[in-house]
């Protein structure tokens, strides 16, 4: 039947007064003529787009003339291809003389496309293909046509790249390639979608015939800096598409345009399991086409094993997991891409076998779904039956998909939360009411998130769950009196049994647990047991209970946490061994449940990973989200934190880690943050104000850096330890920002330390991030936020105190670019390196640790026993430090090796080298830092603070102390 034939479902009641308002419009809009000309379009169907689609309504009432040249260049009944996509945007490319007029000119093109788009989808003029065939050609088009004119304008300002062809090896003109990734390569994209891009071109060299020499790559990062800006930048006119390049070879850090041999290099050395699966993907879909094709053809090992390669199914399901994770800390349950039985569980299943048997099954190795599904049952991988369930639930979900995303032109796969909402998502979808198409949806994500399971997700055992609830089920449920349940309590080891006892009676009892829902007080009832039986294999089980029991608690109106720790046995082990041994951990474990996922991997949780793997986590943690959604960044970081520390404290607490490693880990975590941080808050910035530029006109996106003082400059940092931060950078300080709102260099590297400082101490619902501590920058908080480098160095070299150089002496570069971060290395080894004056040196370091142990130290008297402060009493940790910084910056000008560290133990063990400090001194200074650091880690995992009994590590103080005399007199 003809699509624009077919009876449309009756309006509810809810949405008369919009029905009714689409009337309005569409008599208003003086486009009577077209509303019933086109035969394959009649008025009935103008109403219903126009009620379905806020974006489609407010098109006809802002737009009516432009709309009416539309309809006279092509009419609505006409099917949307490439070829009247192409022709469509030569229409508004002659119109373009200057990069202004290419702006608006691509923004009006998406709105004509857009347009006809959603019109056609949610009057089902177009099917699935059509629409999602349609919105890839319309990004290829705007990708293409503002690539060719910025190309050509580019090159009559610096000239034309050449390096050697790919193809013949010679010398010739060089070209831009853009790889399209995810839905957009697979010819797939949504009607309201961001596009994630790869920019590459074929070899290095550099211009000609220019006003200045460019190299390739300056050149082409400019003009992918460009094209991102004509594409995704917000005008009077609105946007064309969001452009994502995170998928790019090191993410948001790494260079914009990469040249082929680079990319090769990149995934052939250091290549991702992910970033296969995005290259699954990867199409040319703008630039030059042919030599694209080599580049692709040079990848395709990397993506494709020439083996059957099984190691795909774990890596899917890690990724799930990690999906899943996210579906939990945000409550998308009703996310119908990321939810159960979503349209990630489809693709996640079709990419599976595309990536164990595509190497040696060549026609897996296609990028659409709807194509590949057919060949699964060709290759007998899959029965028919499933593949048809698989594709007819991907059908009806992009539609869901479309529909949610037509109605105002944004992008969201979040289902309706109000009646209104959701009656016209049913409307869209062809359903008389939501119940009928809620329950049409739940029934495809049922089958598909069974299919999931079958395929990848592996099985669970209950049996040890049954035995446990026979053995615990009367206590939990209190039907035993508090003798007879105090006696089989201590009978397992329980120290303190009637206290337990009433401890599950008054949590079984509480407010929270009585108001439960059937589902969650049945969860909580079949994990009690299972938790008590796990208790009694620890040492004090009692206190443990306590400890587990905030966990709990805090879980009540979440249980599908419980019901995570019911199917995986070996977290609840894990989860309550850590309690047992950490009041640390069951703390940040009540406080943020959703940390229980990093116990379902025993083998990571006792191995946390290297710094390359821990920013290769946080990378795949944001790629889908946009650098301008700060709150959605902020707490992702957040719980990165969180997760990456508890893997720190449990392998200590194991003894996988020894402390010098747990510093390590504990400081890698801090700087994958801060270099993210950075990147989104300039990404923020640049996107108002343009790049920073030098007086050259370079733009200049490396001259920012912070620098790390304190534990975090010395690499050692503890669980709960603040960042000392100094801001530099190494712009021009008269030049300015190159954007449409400029504003100078030193206002624009103002705001993006305030917005660093902003995005770490932020109090959010889960939590802060690390509290900074900017006391040290010159001048101290009367001072500028950020120093650009040579006035930096004019204090310290002027101003500077004593102490100030003591600091230094621990200050090294965190995050930030190489070259600012270099600048900063080369100035501090020359400011150490002076030559002091030492008596005056050591008097004014001794009079400085005086007054702090007058300060910070103590002399209380507990009974008969003095309270030893480990870090700052006589013989205490900071003792050691002050004669290191002291011999640093005495001896320093004659050992100039000395500057090359920053931590304690490397500069002690250099001192030693050099004959400064003696060997034996060097050695036991070093043990007795160790020990004593060494405690307060631990102390710090039980809760306890840095005092302890006045008896304490006698011989170390003692050591310490004559050392010091020795050295400081």
């Amino acid at each position: 039947m003809d699509p624009s034939q077919r009876e449309l479902p009756p309006i509810p009641e809810c949405l008369q007064a919009d029905a009714e308002e689409a009337r309005r419009i569409l008599d208003r809009s003086g486009l009577e003529q077209w509303l019933d000309r086109d035969d394959g379009v009649h008025r009935s169907l103008w109403e219903r787009a126009a009620l379905y689609s806020t974006f489609v309504r407010e098109t006809v009432e802002r737009y009516p003339e432009q709309l009416a040249q539309w309809l006279e260049s092509q009419p609505l009944s006409a099917a949307t291809t490439p070829e009247t996509i192409s022709a469509c945007w030569q229409r508004y490319l002659q119109a373009v003389t200057d990069e202004t007029g290419l702006h608006r000119e691509l923004r009006l093109f998406r709105r004509e496309c857009m347009f006809r788009i959603i019109f056609r989808d949610f009057t089902r003029l177009a099917d699935l293909e059509e629409t999602m065939r349609a919105a890839s050609s319309m990004a290829d088009v705007a990708i293409g046509g503002a690539l060719n004119w910025l190309y050509a304008d580019a090159c009559e300002q610096w000239g034309t790249p050449y390096g050697e062809d790919p193809a013949t090896g010679e010398q010739a003109p060089q070209r831009m390639i853009v790889l399209g990734m995810g839905k957009l390569g697979g010819l797939e994209l949504n009607v309201s979608s961001d596009i994630d891009l790869i920019f590459a071109f074929p070899s290095n060299g550099e211009t000609r015939d220019g006003k200045r020499t460019l190299d390739n790559q300056q050149f082409f990062t400019r003009l992918g800096q460009r094209l991102i800006q004509a594409l995704d930048q917000l005008t009077a006119d609105g946007f064309v598409f969001r452009v994502d390049m995170r998928l790019r070879p090191y993410g948001q850090s790494g260079a914009l345009a990469l040249s082929f041999a680079a990319l090769e290099s990149y995934y052939q050395d250091q290549g991702r399991d992910w970033e296969r699966y995005a290259m699954v993907k990867a199409r040319v879909v703008a630039g030059d086409v042919e030599a694209g094709q080599v580049l692709m053809e040079s990848l395709r090992p990397f993506v494709y094993r020439k083996y059957i390669d099984f190691s795909a199914f774990e890596s899917l399901r890690n990724m799930k997991a990690m999906i899943s994770r996210e579906v939990r800390r945000k409550g998308l349950e009703n996310n119908i891409k990321l939810g159960s039985g979503g349209i990630r569980e489809i693709e996640f299943v079709v990419q599976a076998f595309q990536l164990i048997r595509g190497g040696r099954d060549r026609e897996l190795q296609q990028r659409e779904l709807l194509k590949i599904l057919p060949e699964l049952v060709n290759l007998e991988l899959l029965p028919e039956a499933v593949t048809q369930e698989l594709a007819e639930a991907y059908v009806f979900l992009r539609n869901v998909e479309h529909a949610l995303q037509g109605v105002a032109d944004q992008q969201t796969q979040e289902l309706p939360d109000t009646p209104h909402e959701q009656e016209r998502l049913a409307l869209i979808m062809g359903f008389t009411d939501w119940a009928t198409c809620h329950e049409a949806l739940k029934q495809h994500r049922e089958r598909v998130a069974a299919h999931f399971a079958d395929i990848i997700a592996s099985d669970d055992d209950d049996a040890e769950e049954q035995e446990a609830s026979e053995r615990w089920q009367e206590i939990w449920l209190g039907e035993l009196d508090l003798d007879d349940a105090a006696k089989r309590l201590a009978n397992v080891g329980f120290e303190k049994p009637e206290e337990s006892f009433e401890l599950l009676q008054k949590l079984r009892q509480s407010r929270s647990a009585q108001v439960m829902q059937t589902e969650g007080r049945r969860r909580l009832n079949r994990f009690m047991p299972v938790l008590l039986e796990a208790l009694s294999d620890v040492e004090a089980p009692s206190e443990t209970l306590g400890r587990v029991l905030q966990l709990v608690e805090a879980v009540l109106r979440r249980t599908a946490y419980l019901l995570l720790l019911l199917e995986n046995p070996e977290a609840l082990k894990q989860l309550v061994r850590l309690c047992s041994e950490s009041p640390w951990i069951a703390r940040q474990l009540a406080e943020t449940p959703l940390l229980l996922d990093e116990l379902l991997n025993k083998e990571s949780l006792y191995h946390p990973p290297t710094k390359g793997e821990l920013e290769d986590d946080l990378r795949q943690q944001l790629l889908r989200i946009p650098l301008e959604d700060l709150e959605e960044q902020m707490e992702v970081l957040r719980h990165f934190k969180k997760a990456h520390i508890l893997r720190v404290a449990a392998s200590e607490l194991r003894g996988t880690l020894p402390l010098m490693k747990v510093s390590d880990y504990l400081t890698w975590i801090a700087e994958v943050v801060l270099d993210h941080v950075v990147e989104v808050a300039f990404s923020n910035l640049v996107s108002r104000h343009g790049y920073p530029q030098q007086d050259d006109e370079r733009a200049c996106n490396n001259d920012f850096a912070i620098i790390g003082y304190g534990k975090f400059g010395g690499i050692e940092l503890g669980y709960t330890s603040d960042l000392d931060l100094v801001f530099i950078h190494t712009a021009d300080p008269q030049g300015a920002t190159g954007g449409d709102k400029p504003i100078d260099n030193a206002v624009f590297f103002t705001r993006l330390g305030q917005r660093i400082v902003h995005i770490l101490n932020a109090q959010t619902p889960s939590g802060q991030l690390y509290e900074v501590d900017m006391r040290l920058r010159p001048s101290g908080n009367s001072g500028l936020l950020v120093s650009n480098l040579p006035a930096f160095e004019k204090y310290q070299r002027e101003d500077a105190w004593t102490w100030e150089h003591q600091a230094l002496a621990r200050a090294r570069g965190v995050a930030g670019s190489k070259e600012a971060l270099a600048a900063f290395e080369t100035l501090r080894h020359d400011l150490l390196c002076q030559s002091r004056d030492r008596k005056k040196l050591r008097d004014d370091v001794v009079d400085m640790r005086e007054r702090m142990r007058e300060n910070l130290g103590t002399a209380i008297r507990e009974g008969e026993s003095t309270v030893f402060h480990i870090k700052h009493d006589q013989g205490g940790i900071v003792d050691i430090e002050f004669m290191v910084q002291y011999l640093m910056l005495a001896y320093s000008a004659e050992h100039p090796a000395l500057t090359q560290w920053s931590d304690n133990i490397r500069q002690m063990e250099e001192l030693g080298r050099a004959g400064v400090l003696p060997e034996e001194d060097t050695e036991r200074l070093r043990e007795a830092y160790i020990t004593l650091r060494s405690t307060i880690h631990r102390r710090a995992l039980q809760n306890l603070n840095s005092r302890v009994e006045g008896d304490a590590f006698e011989s170390e103080r003692a050591y310490i102390w004559s050392v010091w005399q020795r050295i400081m007199g």
